[in-house]
């Protein structure tokens, strides 16, 4: 349930309204927008009668949130979530740029990509600790190593990192290092995991799952803003379709549909999308096209010797052409590079 305050109302009468509605059921969130404050209210409305709310002479309307996620809803937050860390913004009139390996190798290999991401655009710098793979036999990642590697690329560079966490044994160490956690596709519906990074506060970037629907991710996300942190970025990765030339199908439409029904920042990784680094610029640029708020890329400084994900790797040099080539068209947004 949301209800719309009158402008010019004190935030002593808010406060009074909010102490009135908040019960052991239902907790109550205060909005407040440029032109306008609204009141959420999320949990069991079904007790609250809206007549009696209406009759109080500061509130203007009251509406009902139809969908089951409520923090997440647009309806309950109708301007748009801007995310800072440290000199990056995601959302708002900032295209936001997050580029790095997929994983951690050697101090040297992530240092050395992290000060070329820098110089060529990135604000964040992306790298796995520890890695989801499909078989056991694959690289699983550095673990606790790599943390302690990414944190040697962000004295030498000053860039926030991003990285994976798996596990809720792993959230804290994750949380004390990574300056945005990242929750990978198939851990969308990992409900302890998105409750236990929903305690952290730190901003969590979440990635939709290979078969989920645009409500199952909007879900999910509400996992993790119903135990507080309100900070979540949405990641469009692609979908598992029928087609195999791609390693999925990347869902473009799926940017302004969340746009539509949510006020959290979405950015796209047209790299896991294609899985192919000759498709990385054109996706990156439809996504922009479309509407995303940042991009979060692949970038390896030796692709054939990767120790993962190489064939979807782009070179140091091919981002920085790749990021020239994207500042007009963000520019046609309103986005600035």
């Amino acid at each position: 349930m949301i209800v719309v305050i009158k402008p010019q109302t004190t935030k002593e009468e808010i406060m009074k309204l909010k102490e009135k509605l908040e019960s052991p059921l239902c907790s109550v969130q205060i909005i407040e927008g440029v032109s306008q404050t609204i009141l959420g209210i999320v949990g069991d409305t079904s007790t609250i009668d809206a007549s009696v709310i209406q009759q109080n002479k500061c509130v203007e309307k009251i509406l009902r949130v139809q969908e089951s996620y409520k923090r997440a809803n647009r309806a309950f937050h109708p301007e748009d979530t801007v995310i800072k860390v440290g000199d990056a913004q995601i959302g708002g009139d900032k295209f936001c740029i997050m580029a790095g390996p997929c994983s951690v190798e050697s101090e040297s290999q992530i240092v050395e990509i992290a000060k070329s991401v820098k110089a060529s655009g990135a604000t964040i710098l992306r790298g796995g600790a520890f890695k989801p793979r499909t078989s056991p036999y694959a690289f699983q990642g550095l673990g606790m190593e790599g943390l302690d590697l990414l944190n040697i690329a962000k004295k030498e560079t000053g860039l926030p990192i991003i990285t994976e966490v798996m596990t809720t044994k792993y959230v804290e160490a994750v949380a004390e290092n990574a300056d945005i956690i990242q929750i990978g596709a198939r851990n969308m519906q990992n409900f302890d995991l998105l409750k236990e990074v929903g305690k952290t506060r730190k901003p969590v970037l979440l990635k939709r799952g290979l078969s989920a629907t645009i409500e199952e991710l909007l879900m999910s996300a509400e996992y993790i803003m119903s135990e507080g942190n309100e900070q979540v970025i949405l990641c469009e990765r692609g979908i598992r379709t029928f087609e195999n030339f791609t390693r999925n199908t990347l869902d473009l439409s799926a940017i302004p549909a969340i746009k539509k029904l949510s006020h959290l920042p979405v950015v796209v990784d047209p790299s896991h999308a294609a899985g192919l680094n000759w498709m990385v610029e054109p996706l990156s640029k439809a996504a922009v096209a479309v509407g995303a708020d940042g991009l979060i890329i692949e970038v390896h400084n030796d692709p054939a010797n990767a120790l993962c994900d190489g064939k979807q790797s782009i070179r140091p040099e091919e981002f920085e052409s790749l990021v020239k080539s994207l500042k007009g068209i963000a520019e046609i947004n309103g986005k600035r590079i």
